[in-house]
């Protein structure tokens, strides 16, 4: 082989080990520093050494983070601090994983890269945790404060209590997504970290209205007022003084219905001693007939009707029935239906 030949070979060589060689140092001196574009949520990083870019996303992340969250609803205010939550940001994580963004490819491609003063455009994002179970607590904590058992209207008929328990929305509070919204702000670094509750109406199954149309006439005997309350969709309309049953033939206490109702009907006698010779017999409307102008049957034979022994009104003076006035008991029949509740007490 020629001299001059070898000589070309030589220098040839020699060049390309000189280039490599300092491609390979310029590459070690790239692989010190985190490239140019490179973030990490959000906060730039490129150009910075590892030991730069530690301290300044504990500047950048841990300040923010610090910050307690607030959770509010319409004045009320509930706070979740960083201890009670555990943050935690994994800084040295997330420097090492921008390192290693900064020094994907092949040295070439790194090489050319900065030769010709491209930034990487990569984002990183910071390891960030916090306790769940504290955020489920705060959430809890919320639910217990402000929710409201929707109530249902109710009356307790059983004790002669007419006025009604009346209905009630309830506020449920929508917990899912209130826990979204927490962890959302704990990750948050802006300057403000508020979570607002949402809530929901719950409505009553049975509500007040809906209750006095189940109820559009009610009767209650005070035995010892001798009086008869009439109540229209569970409000009192108009009170009526009676008779009731005398000692021994006592009108029948408790809750009954009415069972059936008639216009001037006809008497059908029980088979009692008092009844002497009527006993088991029928009478029909007139003035033999005891029972005037209306009936409405309560229990066991006993109902509510018509009398003309006036002065008998406000005296327990029946054999177990309710007496009232005829003008009276024309007046109520026409306003209570077959199965009104009928409370004598």
């Amino acid at each position: 082989m020629p001299r001059r030949l070898i000589a070309v070979l030589v220098l040839t060589v020699t060049v390309l080990l000189i280039g490599a060689g300092s491609l390979y140092a310029f590459d070690r001196q790239v692989k010190t520093r985190i490239a140019d574009g490179v973030t990490v949520n959000g906060i730039a990083v490129g150009g910075m050494t590892p030991a730069q870019a530690r301290a300044e996303l504990a500047d950048s992340l841990l300040e923010p983070l610090s910050r307690p969250v607030s959770v509010r609803y319409k004045g009320r205010r509930f706070t979740l601090t960083p201890e009670q939550a555990s943050v935690a940001v994994d800084i040295d994580g997330s420097v090492d994983r921008a390192m290693r963004a900064s020094t994907e490819g092949s040295i070439f491609t790194r090489t050319w890269r900065e030769v010709r003063g491209n930034e990487l455009e990569a984002e990183v994002d910071a390891k960030i945790d916090y306790s769940e179970d504290a955020v489920r607590r705060i959430v809890r904590r919320v639910e217990r404060r402000l929710e409201i058992e929707a109530r249902d209207a109710s009356v307790d008929l059983e004790s002669g209590k007419v006025a009604p328990i009346p209905s009630r929305e309830g506020l449920d509070v929508r917990a899912a997504r209130l826990r979204k919204d927490i962890r959302a702000e704990l990750l948050d670094m802006g300057d403000t970290r508020i979570a607002r509750v949402k809530t929901r109406v719950v409505e009553p199954k049975v509500t007040t209205e809906e209750l006095a149309e189940k109820y559009p006439a009610v009767l209650v005997v005070n035995r010892g007022a001798f009086t008869l309350d009439l109540y229209k969709d569970l409000k009192l309309h108009k009170s009526y003084r009676v008779a009731i049953g005398q000692a021994g033939y006592d009108t029948p206490t408790g809750l009954y219905n009415i069972q059936n109702k008639a216009v001037n009907p006809s008497w059908h006698v029980p088979n009692s001693d008092w009844a002497g010779d009527l006993a088991g017999t029928v009478v029909p409307p007139g003035p033999s007939n005891p029972i005037k102008a209306r009936w409405m049957g309560i229990y066991d034979g006993a109902g509510i009707h018509g009398t003309d022994a006036t002065g008998s009104i406000g005296t327990a003076a029946s054999h177990g029935c309710v007496r009232m006035l005829i003008p009276d008991v024309i007046e109520l029949y026409d306003q209570v239906p077959v199965g009104a509740p009928v409370y004598i007490g």
